[in-house]
């Protein structure tokens, strides 16, 4: 094979590479990652050319194995040029259609495209996708497009190009001064820039010198030196050759893991190649440089991508750092000069070389130019490899480009720099990622690992198997990594097991913050940061394990008995009660969900049900129907209308006073009641319920419902004084002089004002009032109008549901931000778009116009901004886009403030130090809406319930709370075998017979599908 020995016969390789390149009517890249390899792209190219030939137009096609494209949980994928089709998720039974349709009849397969991010279209074009088009590759620009196999392949890309410009036409000088001139930093740790690096070797004089890629990647979800080195493994090694020749190395070593076969595989090939063509050896290009590469294979100890260590283990020693001065650029392998930069790093120089300086510097940010590879994993759509400019913000990454969370689940934090780095939350979405703004916060580029959390992820388990994975990726040469890491393991396990006390988080602080300052190497110095950085951001979650037992994301298994059962603010035993249901033991488990819900009825018809959201096994299919089969048991045991006891205490000598009958003050009512305790309801109104029995529709909530529940509590000794205002009917001081303890649970019922023009007009009613109203009253307002509805809530879809049966001519809401952010439930959502409710959404109200009446509601649109800190993008208005809709009656649905004038206070607050409920004023204890932080239905009711608790306590009992007898569950079924079904479903009312009343939309399950629906559980409490 002809030797290289000038530009121009590169030149000439890459003219005659495209020439024969140019004979192809389509170009058919396949992706050959790792990701797709293990996938089946094996499979696929072999179906691709038999499809081929049974086509006969083999020679019409030219097929080209790349290196990862990115996406790669889109694997196996297919890039067709021309044209830019981009093909997801083959098999090899699809290629044959893909041939004959696409190729042969020039019609693209859509249903094989790109799927959206929300899952409604495909799209064709791979510059069209978000997840490509919104980043900029340098680094990886020939990876997914290049056959990595093919030196004449990355010659026609101006492969090795810029070397042959640095070894004949530059000094080393030169080329350290023009990545110096660059501001190319390392990309493997804390970004030490690299000219300076190769400039310090540069310096030493002796006779050898060594450079060294430092591919041993250890980072958990860390793929990017993987995913280089198999793509596009020539731009590593030109990158090797400009920076051996930039300091004088002869001696170049890759440094990479033995569990990157494939890696080690390519990078062999092209090494072979280069050799070949005289780009590694003696005399280079006939010029005085001479330079070879060996690849060393590591064992995979991640204490060997720490510097001193990895030059220990290619001596042939054990890996484990040393102190540094001196540094290896003085002093590293064999005593010899040495330079160690990542993969990432060396496949920058050539780019920075051929285009030169000036370019590379027109990308990042002031501090950290360029680019930088990120790993994407986790808890989003979209995974896989990407390259973005330096400065780009943490949520463009994960929300542009990684096309949000799963399953609209809560965004909670991200991880970067791996094992070394910090967590970031969605406080800090709107971060630029480069260097410095991450170290500002706690954190590290790292090498690039960047996995997603969020609301199913625990952070203080987060923390324990980063320190899991240091403990025993330590070399023990150093006491503070050695025994620090084990100490703090062992605090973070016994957290997470549900045995934390206080004391804990700051023993955790002290030992990170001793092991930073005292660890040997920089690995060791790190260490602590995930654990630092999770206590800074997340402390509330360490506090919540440690004092409560308790953890939000359901993931500590020791302290639940299963992750439904977690969610539920009530903390329902869901297994145990969708077992009996199985068993059809359905009074059973009616009581056993009343042991902590004493409205199983309502909450099966309006909960918002977190503990579906939890269910595992909406990992296999659907999650289970937990409040559907919770109204079942209900329904089915008042319908027998047998009188029943509930088991009580006897009565105390105490008695306790609750101010507000809705679901928060009747649950702890209930409690109180059980423990024993005379127990007084003063309600204000007519009727009990609070917002069940004045607000939430009757479609949604029957009311014979509701006051079988009510009447329920009464039974068991809960007093309710119908129409008793305090502070009218009854002065507050009285009501604390005649009990023991207070418990507020009054609600909110002021309606906000929205602060604009034209709110007072006649024709503004607000939503909490509408509802209220009867119907015929409702009707008569509504009726045949236009009515605009203001708000993204449960209530809004109330009330648009309430007028839209009434006879309302159109029905609008009226939401500043997405559909997707609407607070609402999604089922009561798209219930009311089924109803022919219209949803505008990104526009907010400015003017309401009219003469005296409401004639138009004049609207400003609105666009995505900046992220707030619940990880939702901030509705930005547009200048100069007002417009205006006409409409009869305007309903704003904002939310309504606390009335404590009866205590003649405006607000109260919690005592902080005595626990969830009980307030600074002596005796008197809070709950529920008026607390501004419970919205619903069974946020309420778990407010009351640990009211009770709290009560109890202060009156000298143990908070022990009296469920009754022990019910026996019938234990799991480990001989089941798990098959994959839906959900059941239940009927519901089809559209014509919604309009004009107010009759019930969905049905109960019937016997054999609620019985069905219950097998379907894991049973995740088995244990």
């Amino acid at each position: 094979m002809k030797k290289i020995t000038s530009i121009d016969s590169l030149r000439q390789i890459a003219k005659e590479y495209k020439k024969i390149e140019s004979k192809y009517e389509y170009i058919l890249h396949v992706c050959f990652g790792a990701s797709c390899v293990s996938s089946g792209s094996e499979e696929v190219a072999d179906a691709l050319n038999a499809a081929l030939d049974k086509y006969n137009i083999s020679d019409k096609v030219l097929i080209r194995k790349t290196g990862c494209i990115g996406a790669c949980d889109k694997g196996p994928s297919l890039y067709i040029t021309p044209g830019d089709t981009y093909y997801t998720n083959l098999v090899a039974e699809d290629m044959e259609r893909i041939v004959s349709e696409h190729l042969i009849q020039g019609n693209i397969v859509e249903e094989k495209c790109y799927l959206d991010d929300s899952g409604t279209s495909y799209i064709t074009n791979i510059n069209d996708i978000p997840f490509f088009n919104k980043q900029k590759k340098i680094v990886l620009n020939n990876c997914g497009v290049l056959d990595y196999s093919s030196i004449d392949g990355y010659i026609s890309r101006e492969g090795y190009i810029g070397f042959a410009k640095a070894i004949l036409e530059m000094t080393p000088k030169k080329v350290v001064n023009e990545l110096k001139e660059s501001g190319l930093r390392g990309r493997g740790g804390g970004g030490f820039p690299t000219g300076l690096k190769l400039e310090l070797a540069l310096k030493e004089k002796n006779d050898m010198k060594y450079l060294v890629c430092n591919a041993d990647e250890g980072d958990p979800g860390a793929f990017m030196d993987r995913a280089l080195l198999e793509g596009d493994p020539h731009a590593v090694l030109e990158g090797m050759l400009l920076a051996g020749y930039g300091i004088g190395a002869s001696k170049g070593f890759i440094y990479v893991r033995a569990e990157y076969p494939l890696a080690i595989e390519r990078i062999e090939h092209s090494i072979k190649q280069a050799r070949e063509y005289g780009l590694l050896g003696k005399n280079i290009m006939g010029t005085d440089f001479s330079f070879d590469i060996e690849i060393r294979i590591g064992a995979g100890a991640f204490v060997c991508g720490e510097e001193t260590s990895l030059m220990h283990s290619i001596e042939g020693k054990r890996g484990e750092p040393r102190q540094k001065p001196p540094f290896p650029s003085t002093s590293g392998i064999d005593g010899k000069p040495t330079v160690i930069n990542n993969v990432e790093t060396l496949a920058n120089i050539a780019k920075i070389i051929l285009k030169g300086a000036n370019w590379f510097r027109q990308f990042g940010t002031e501090d950290s130019k360029g680019t930088k590879i990120f790993a994407l994993a986790g808890a989003v759509k979209n995974t896989g490899i990407i390259e973005v400019p330096m400065g780009t913000t943490l949520g463009e990454v994960l929300f542009d480009i990684g096309g949000g969370t799963k399953n609209k689940k809560q965004f909670k934090a991200a991880q970067t720099g791996g094992p070394s780095g910090g967590c970031l939350t969605p406080a800090q979405l709107n971060t630029p990622i480069d260097y410095n703004s991450l170290k500002v916060l706690g954190s590290i580029m790292g090498s690039g690992g960047l996995i997603s959390m969020d609301e199913d992820n625990c952070m203080v388990d987060v923390a324990r198997y980063f320190m899991e994975f240091v403990k025993d990726e330590s070399c023990g040469k150093c006491l503070p990594c050695r025994v620090g890491t084990t100490r703090m393991l062992e605090i973070l396990e016994k957290i997470t097991k549900g045995h934390g006390e206080e004391g804990d988080i700051e023993k955790l602080i002290e030992l990170g913050e001793n092991i930073k300052e005292s660890a040997l190497c920089g690995l060791g110095q790190t260490a602590p940061n995930p654990v630092l950085s999770t206590i800074k951001w997340f402390r509330d979650e360490y506090e919540e394990h440690i004092y409560q037992k308790k953890c939000r994301a359901g993931v500590c298994q020791e302290m639940m008995i299963s992750p439904c059962e977690n969610a539920c603010p009530a903390g329902v035993n869901v297994p145990g009660y969708l077992a009996l249901i199985s068993a059809n033991k359905v009074r059973d488990a009616y009581d056993l969900i009343r042991q902590d819900n004493p409205f199983p009825a309502v909450c099966g018809r309006v909960c918002t049900h977190p503990c579906e959201s939890k269910c595992r096994r909406g990992q296999v299919d659907e999650p289970i129907a937990i409040a559907a089969l919770k109204r079942y048991a209900a329904d089915v045991v008042y319908a027998l209308d047998e009188p029943f006891q509930e088991e009580k205490l006897p009565l105390k000598d105490k008695s306790v006073g609750i101010i507000g009958g809705g679901p928060s003050g009747l649950s702890a009512g209930y409690h109180l009641a059980r423990l024993g305790y005379d127990v007084t309801v003063y309600e204000a109104a007519d009727r009990a319920g609070g917002c069940l029995a004045l607000t939430i529709p009757e479609y949604r909530l029957p009311r014979d419902i509701l006051h079988k529940e009510i009447k329920a509590i009464e039974n068991i000794g809960v007093k309710i004084l119908r129409n008793m205002r305090v502070g009218k009917d009854i002065a507050f001081e009285e009501v604390k002089r005649r009990h023991d303890a207070v418990y507020i649970a009054t609600g909110t019922h002021i309606a906000r004002k929205m602060g604009i023009k034209g709110e007072n007009l006649a024709g503004v009613y607000p939503g909490f009032e509408i509802l209220q109203m009867p119907k015929d009253v409702i009707k008569r307002i509504v009726e045949g109008k236009k009515i605009a509805v203001i708000g993204g809530g449960n209530t809004a879809i109330d009330v648009a549901r309430v007028t839209k049966r009434l006879g309302a001519k159109s029905v609008e809401i009226i939401y500043r931000r997405t559909i997707d952010d609407m607070p609402a439930d999604e089922l009561e959502i798209r219930e009311a778009l089924y109803e022919g409710v219209i949803i505008h959404t990104m526009v907010n109200p400015v003017a309401i116009l009219g003469n005296k009446e409401v004639e138009k509601i004049r609207l400003l649109k609105h666009a995505p901004g900046r992220f707030d800190d619940t990880a939702r993008k901030v509705s930005v208005p547009i200048e100069g886009s007002e417009y205006d809709i006409d409409v009869d009656v305007v309903i704003p649905t904002i939310r309504q403030n606390e009335d404590l004038s009866f205590m003649g206070i405006e607000s109260i607050k919690l005592n902080s130090t005595s626990g969830t409920s009980k307030t600074d004023i002596e005796g008197v204890f809070a709950g529920g809406d008026v607390l501004q932080r419970s919205s619903t239905v069974i946020e309420a009711i778990a407010d009351g319930k640990q009211a009770a608790i709290d009560i109890d306590i202060y009156l000298g009992g143990k908070g022990i709370l009296n469920k009754g007898k022990e019910i026996e569950i019938p234990k799991p079924d480990d001989e089941q075998d798990l098959a994959e079904h839906p959900r059941f479903t239940f009927p519901s009312l089809p559209l014509e017979e919604r309009q004009n009343n107010f009759n019930e939309v969905f049905s109960r399950f019937d016997k054999l599908s609620a019985i069905a629906e219950a097998m379907r559980c894991l049973r995740c409490d088995r244990r």
